[in-house]
C-alpha cells in the first residue's frame, strides 16, 4: 500500500510536469528539452531557499518563476535570434545545468531539517486525522502518507482548472491559435513571437513547480533529477491522449493528468517486480515507444474489421 501511495503522489506531482509538456508539444508543437533543466532550477532554488528558513510557498513559487525565466529564454533565443526551437531548448537546457550547481553550490541539497509544504501537509493530515495510523482495505497506512496524496492530488487539480481557465481567455485562445496557424494570426496583427516566448514560459515555469513540489516530497534536490524528465512528460501526455481518445483542451489536460499517474504505477509495478534502478531509464524509453507506436498500430487493426 506505501508502495501504491509513493507511486499515485509522484505521479500527481509529476502531473504537472506533463500539463507544461503538454503546452510546448501539443499547442506550439515543439518538443522542449528545456524541461530536463528548468525540472531541476525549480527544486535547487525552492530547496535553497528552504535551507535558509523561506517561507514554502515563497520558495516553491520562487522555483516555478526560475523555471518560467528559463522558458522565457529558450522562447527568445528561438525567436529573436531564428534559431531552431529544439536547438534553442538543448541550448539553455545545458547551460542550466552549469546554473543549478551554481544555485545549489554542490550537487545535492537535502531538506531532511527545512520546513516544507509536505511537512505542513503531514502536519494538516494528523491533525485533522486525529491519528497516525489509518485502516485502509487492511492495510495500516500513515496518515502522514495520505496527507500528501490529498496535498498531490489538490495541486494538480488546481494547476488542470488554472491552465483550462486561461487557455479560455483571450490570451489563451490566441495562444492555441498561434499553435493551430501561426500564419493566420500573424496576418491579423497578433504578436506570434510574443506568443510563443510566453508559452514557453508558462510550460517550463508548470514544469519548474513540479520539480519544487518534487524536491520536497524526496527530501532533497540533486543536479541530475532533471535527465529524462522531457520522455516522462512526452509518455505522460501521449498516454493520456490514448486514454482518453481527444485532443480536446479539458480532455487533453485531465488525459496528461492521467497518463502521468499511470505511467508511474508502471514504473513502480517493474521495480516491485525485481527491475535493476539503473535499467528505469531503458524501460522509460521502451514504454514511450510502445505509446507511440501502440495507437498507429491499433488503428491498422482496425480497418479491416470495418470494411
Amino acid at each position: 500500500m506505501t508502495l501504491l501511495l509513493g507511486a499515485l503522489t509522484i505521479g500527481l506531482i509529476l502531473s504537472l510536469l506533463a500539463m507544461g509538456v503538454m503546452i510546448s508539444f501539443r499547442i506550439f508543437e515543439i518538443p522542449d528539452i528545456t524541461t530536463d533543466g528548468s525540472i531541476t532550477l525549480g527544486a535547487a532554488i525552492a530547496a535553497v531557499l528552504l535551507v535558509q528558513q523561506v517561507n514554502p510557498f515563497l520558495a516553491t513559487a520562487a522555483g516555478a518563476l526560475g523555471g518560467a525565466l528559463a522558458g522565457t529564454i529558450t522562447g527568445l533565443i528561438h525567436t529573436k535570434f531564428k534559431i531552431n526551437a529544439l536547438l534553442a531548448g538543448i541550448l539553455v537546457m545545458t547551460a542550466l545545468y552549469s546554473v543549478n550547481l551554481h544555485v545549489m553550490g554542490r550537487s545535492n541539497v537535502p531538506l531532511m531539517n527545512a520546513t516544507t509544504l509536505n511537512s505542513h501537509a503531514e502536519q494538516t493530515g494528523e491533525a485533522l486525522l486525529r491519528a497516525k495510523t489509518l485502516n485502509v482495505l487492511g492495510w495500516a497506512v500513515p496518515s502522514a502518507d495520505l496527507a500528501l496524496l490529498a496535498f498531490a492530488f489538490c495541486a494538480a487539480v488546481v494547476a488542470a482548472l488554472a491552465l483550462y481557465l486561461f487557455f479560455r481567455t483571450h490570451v489563451g485562445t490566441a495562444m492555441r491559435a498561434t499553435g493551430d496557424n501561426a500564419q493566420m494570426i500573424r496576418a491579423l496583427g497578433a504578436n506570434v513571437n510574443g506568443y510563443i516566448v510566453l508559452g514557453l514560459a508558462l510550460s517550463n515555469g508548470l514544469v519548474a513547480l513540479s520539480g519544487a513540489l518534487l524536491a520536497q516530497y524526496q527530501g532533497f534536490a540533486d543536479a541530475q533529477m532533471g535527465i529524462g524528465m522531457i520522455v516522462w512528460g512526452l509518455a505522460s501526455v501521449i498516454i493520456g491522449e490514448a486514454l482518453t481518445g481527444s485532443r480536446s483542451l479539458g480532455l487533453t489536460i485531465i488525459g496528461a493528468i492521467m497518463g502521468s499517474i499511470l505511467f508511474r504505477l508502471l514504473v513502480a509495478i517493474a521495480l516491485r517486480w525485481g527491475l535493476n534502478p539503473n535499467d528505469l531509464k531503458l524501460i522509460t524509453a521502451v514504454f514511450v515507444f510502445a505509446a507511440l507506436v501502440l495507437p498507429g498500430f491499433l488503428a491498422k487493426l482496425r480497418k479491416p474489421a470495418t470494411a
